[in-house]
């Protein structure tokens, strides 16, 4: 790759604004955030392809596109507090943190979550808190939030997540009762006990792993236990 920043230009232009994203907030931090230094050197050279990538830990980079629908679905403002569950990466906690004051995104795999506090700390985006834990019981002694982000697939919206979402906010996941495909969802909290949903459109995510998610032998989980569809 000769010129990282020009090729992140065009990224935005030809596969971010041109496929509709439209929100400022969301074009201008994805044109600064250097998504080169949130993947492994060995798929370095395709940091700007229009896919997602391979990282550590198994796990994946999702496609810029994806970042951007994700993010400008939100409709962050820059006093925004947001949650992000499944940090992966690192890489759309540090796009969020251009636009939003805070971030606080969490991560399951221990490897991952020091990756992703290790590149927020080296691009001194320190609005950026990185903890490991089950991501599907949110970060609850930091709610509300005024947004949340979910970059993992699971079986239903948690119970915790909706319930850690402000009144007015946003809330966007994948969801589906397949590990690998799901419809993403942005849920709208209306008020107390009333929530509206929209679809994005079909993805597909790693699964959300967790106590409100599905089970490492692909069951679901329903308040901290696996449902047994065979029975």
């Amino acid at each position: 790759m000769k010129s990282y920043p020009n090729a992140r230009l065009k990224m935005v232009e030809k596969q971010i604004e041109a496929r509709g994203i439209r929100d400022a907030g969301v074009l201008e931090a994805m044109r600064e955030v250097p998504r080169e230094r949130f993947i492994p050197e060995r798929v370095r050279e395709f940091a700007y392809d229009d896919s997602p990538l391979p990282i550590e830990e198994g796990q994946t980079i999702s496609q810029p596109y994806i970042v951007a629908v994700m993010v400008e679905a939100l409709h962050l403002d820059p006093q925004d507090r947001v949650l992000e569950i499944g940090a992966g990466s690192g890489y759309a906690a540090a796009v969020i943190s251009r636009i939003a004051r805070e971030v606080y995104t969490v991560e399951r795999h221990p490897p991952l979550a020091d990756l992703a506090r290790q590149r927020a700390g080296e691009l001194g985006y320190k609005n950026v808190k990185v903890r490991c834990g089950d991501g599907s019981l949110g970060w609850p002694e930091e709610a509300p939030f005024d947004a949340i982000v979910v970059s993992a697939g699971g079986p239903e919206v948690p119970q915790s997540l909706l319930e850690q979402l402000a009144i007015g906010g946003h809330l966007v996941i994948p969801v589906g009762d397949e590990v690998k495909y799901q419809e993403l969802l942005c849920v709208e909290r209306t008020g107390e006990h009333a929530y509206e949903r929209r679809s994005l459109g079909r993805v597909q995510f790693v699964p959300l792993i967790g106590s409100e998610g599905w089970a490492l032998d692909g069951t679901p989980m329903r308040g901290g236990a696996r449902v047994d569809h065979s029975v």
